[in-house]
């Protein structure tokens, strides 16, 4: 009787001792993921034949299926200027393209418990492109003055010449480096390739962005 008391104090320690780990392990382990940030692009290929560097924001969500991988969803905008190459052969005095995308990026951590953390990341998803040719403009508002009260006010604007918007499949592939924080969340910096898959000529861009990951 005696053995079989000391049996189950001993069963009963261990598992309280199981359960205490496994919540700690719980509360290290971070299910959700969020992130934000924002950098510059450089596009290459053909792309850089026609566009400025550009810059962009980005943010994500997703889920971690333990501490080493996880998917997220990524949404990002990017905005470039139309070269000065580019517009004079078009004959047009300004211009320029903006993409917002939204991807499903699995994500590989290989060193998640430590200090600094390496990733690879990478997916698809859909692209939104749209560009446009401009020339300056002025455009007119109504202002007030107490003494003179409501009069016309022109102020300098861009008018839009011609427009084209189209939506096409896309794919992006990166790595980054993560910085631990005592806000139980990392910064981190990271460099990908994305490419719109369009008919004629893809859309070809390296998108650098610096953030902070949850």
């Amino acid at each position: 009787m005696e053995s079989f008391m000391k049996l189950n104090s001993l069963t009963l320690t261990s598992s309280i001792g199981l359960l205490a780990f496994a919540s700690l392990h719980a509360q290290e382990f971070q299910r959700f993921s969020f992130d934000v940030g924002g950098g510059f692009d450089t596009p290459v290929g053909n792309t850089g034949r026609e566009l400025n560097t550009g810059w962009n924001v980005r943010g994500g969500a997703g889920v971690n299926i333990n501490p080493y991988f996880g998917v997220m969803l990524d949404a990002g905008y990017d905005s470039f200027g139309i070269n000065a190459a580019t517009l004079n052969a078009v004959g047009v005095p300004g211009g320029d393209l903006h993409v917002f995308h939204a991807t499903i990026d699995p994500i590989v951590h290989l060193n998640p418990k430590g200090h600094i953390d390496f990733y690879v990341t990478g997916g698809a998803g859909l692209f939104h492109r749209y560009q446009e040719f401009t020339q300056p403009t002025l455009a007119y508002s109504t202002g007030f003055n107490p003494f003179y009260g409501f009069f016309p006010v022109a102020y300098p604007a861009n008018q839009i010449l011609a427009s084209y918007s189209v939506n096409k499949p896309g794919t992006d592939i990166g790595a980054g480096v993560a910085f631990g924080s005592k806000w139980h969340g990392r910064f981190f910096a990271e460099a990908r390739y994305d490419r719109i898959y369009m008919r004629n000529s893809h859309t070809d861009y390296l998108p650098v962005s610096f953030g902070f990951r949850w």
